[in-house]
C-alpha cells in the first residue's frame, strides 16, 4: 500500500477522520508528531505528504523548531512532484514555501462550521470537481494566507477568508479549513482559544453537528480522491 507521511503540529490536531478514510482509499498513514519531539525525516520517502494544522505560523521556528524540517519536506515534495495536502497551518506552509504570503492575526478569525463557496476553477480540479457548490467545513484559524503562490489555482473562498482552498501545480493542495475534523474536535480545542474571540465552543459544536452528515460525505470523498490521485487511479464519482 502507498503511504502518506502526516506531519502533526498540535496534540489536538491529529489526522482525525482521514486516518480511516485514506486507508479506505488505499493510502496508508504514518504520523510524525513534531509537537511531541519526534524528528522530521530528512528525506521524504513516502508517496504523499500531509501537513496538519496547529497554533503557529509556518515559519515560527523559535516556538516550534520542527517546522523547519516540515518546510523542507514540503519543498522536496514540490520539487519531486510528490502529492501534498496541507490543512490550515499546512496550507499556509504550502503557500509560503511555493512563493505566497501568510500573515498572523490577519482579518476576521473563523471558528466552527463555515460555509465555503467553490470557485469556477474547482470544476476542473481532480479533488474538488463535482462537489456541492457551498459545502460546510470546520474552521479554527486566526492567521491567513494573504497572497497565493504564483500560478496557483484558487478553488474556494468563504465570506471572511478568501483563500480557503488552492492547488499548486497538479499535485499539491492546501485548504484553510479542516476536512479531517468532526464536531467532536471542537471540544478538544485549547481552553480559551475561541472564547477570547467571543464565541462559545458548545454552540459551535452543536451547529457543526447539524451540518456534519452532509459535510462528512463531501470531505470523505475528497480524502478518497486524494488517495486515488496518489495511487494514480484517477478520481471518484461526484458527490
Amino acid at each position: 500500500m502507498a503511504t502518506a507521511l502526516v506531519v502533526q503540529n498540535a496534540e489536538e490536531g491529529g489526522p482525525g477522520r482521514w486516518a480511516e478514510w485514506l486507508p479506505e482509499g488505499g493510502l496508508g498513514v504514518e504520523v510524525v508528531r513534531g509537537h511531541a519531539g519526534e524528528v522530521m525525516p530528512g528525506r521524504l520517502e513516502h508517496q504523499a505528504l500531509i501537513v496538519l494544522g496547529g497554533p503557529h505560523l509556518p515559519d515560527d521556528d523559535e516556538t516550534a523548531p520542527w517546522l523547519a524540517g516540515a518546510r523542507a519536506l514540503v519543498r522536496q515534495a514540490l520539487d519531486r512532484r510528490v502529492p501534498v495536502f496541507g490543512i490550515c497551518l499546512g496550507a499556509q506552509m504550502l503557500a509560503q514555501v511555493a512563493g505566497g504570503e501568510v500573515a498572523g492575526g490577519h482579518g476576521e478569525p473563523e471558528f466552527g462550521s463555515t460555509v465555503l463557496t467553490l470557485r469556477a476553477e474547482a470544476a476542473g480540479d481532480p479533488l474538488f470537481q463535482g462537489l456541492p457548490e457551498r459545502p460546510a467545513a470546520i474552521e479554527n484559524h486566526v492567521d491567513a494566507i494573504v497572497r497565493l503562490p504564483p500560478g496557483a489555482h484558487w478553488l474556494a473562498s468563504s465570506e471572511l477568508c478568501p483563500y480557503q482552498a488552492f492547488r499548486v501545480g497538479d499535485v499539491a493542495w492546501g485548504v484553510q479549513f479542516h476536512p479531517e475534523a468532526g464536531p467532536e474536535r471542537i471540544a478538544q480545542w485549547p481552553e480559551g482559544r475561541a472564547e477570547r474571540h467571543g464565541v462559545d465552543r458548545e454552540e459551535l459544536r452543536r451547529a457543526a453537528m447539524r451540518e456534519d452528515a452532509a459535510a462528512a460525505r463531501v470531505w470523505r470523498e475528497v480524502a478518497l480522491r486524494f488517495a486515488a490521485h496518489v495511487r494514480g487511479g484517477g478520481v471518484s464519482r461526484p458527490v
